[in-house]
């Protein structure tokens, strides 16, 4: 078990804050809620959804560096190179916000960054609830993940070579919603968006990350939503999380794609009120 601890202390709170460009909203009585963005995106795309439940919760919106209004200069390749680093981003964020007991909300690659901030901090969570969520994406023997090393290698060239013409190519197909064109678009832009020393790098560590051999030290109950026809996350996944994160449950949404909290967002705010 990782032994690796982060603790914000009180005068570094405003540092952090402005580092991840930190939006709270609302307030209540119940849990907070923090919503954390998938790679190539950014805070804005929770908006929707957090502007509705901050009408009864406090609501917690931030960007990882390199993502979003977040501080590029504090960027460092070093402390980038695996999820831990992002995972760093997320406790330090949560004690700076002070959201001991909240329920995460974390769409992709985030579902392991906060499985992985939850190993080391069980008390900050109350519930992590994993929107379209993936151990490996890389297939490994019988571990089918959906990509080839050659896949990622691929994709890595293809942000390198002209970013643009990558990010109008991927988006239709992780959104696999034709009938959402302003979706699309919207995906379109984050990807494109994002600086491409961070697109290359954040890349190659999200796709050639393996949490798999983390998930039975997850202790807090967790929520994995499964959408139809996701490329970045096939359907099978969900099942394999569910049967290696004890006391899982897994939901199964009727719709497509990889950014449901887009394009079905009255179902994705049903959900988590369902578990407050």
């Amino acid at each position: 078990m990782s032994t690796r601890t982060v603790t914000v202390p009180n005068d570094a709170s405003a540092a952090v804050i402005a580092r991840n460009a930190v939006t709270v909203l609302g307030a209540g009585d119940g849990p907070t809620l923090v919503f954390a963005h998938g790679y190539g995106n950014e805070q804005s795309a929770w908006r929707r959804i957090a502007e509705r439940l901050a009408e009864t919760h406090r609501v917690v919106l931030f960007d990882y560096v390199g993502s979003g209004r977040s501080d590029l200069r504090a960027y460092d390749e070093k402390r980038y190179d695996s999820l831990e680093g992002y995972a760093d981003d997320l406790i330090e964020v949560m004690d700076a916000v002070e959201a001991k007991d909240a329920v995460l909300v974390a769409h992709s690659v985030s579902g392991m960054i906060g499985a992985l901030a939850s190993i080391r901090r069980p008390d900050l969570f109350r519930r992590v609830i994993m929107i379209c969520p993936s151990p490996r994406y890389v297939d490994d023997g019988d571990y089918v993940g959906g990509f080839s090393r050659e896949d990622v290698l691929g994709l890595l060239g293809a942000i390198e070579a002209n970013q643009p013409a990558w990010a109008a190519s991927l988006a239709p197909a992780v959104t696999a919603r034709d009938d959402r064109p302003d979706v699309v678009d919207r995906v379109r832009g984050f990807f494109a968006a994002t600086p491409e020393r961070v697109a290359v790098h954040f890349a190659r560590v999200v796709f050639f990350s393996d949490v798999r051999h983390r998930l039975r030290e997850v202790t807090v109950p967790v929520t994995i939503v499964q959408s139809e026809g996701d490329i970045i996350c096939p359907p099978h996944i969900g099942g394999y999380l569910r049967d290696h994160i004890q006391g899982s449950e897994l939901v199964q949404l009727e719709t497509a794609g990889h950014f449901v909290h887009l394009t079905e967002p009255d179902l994705v705010v049903e959900l988590i009120q369902d578990r407050l």
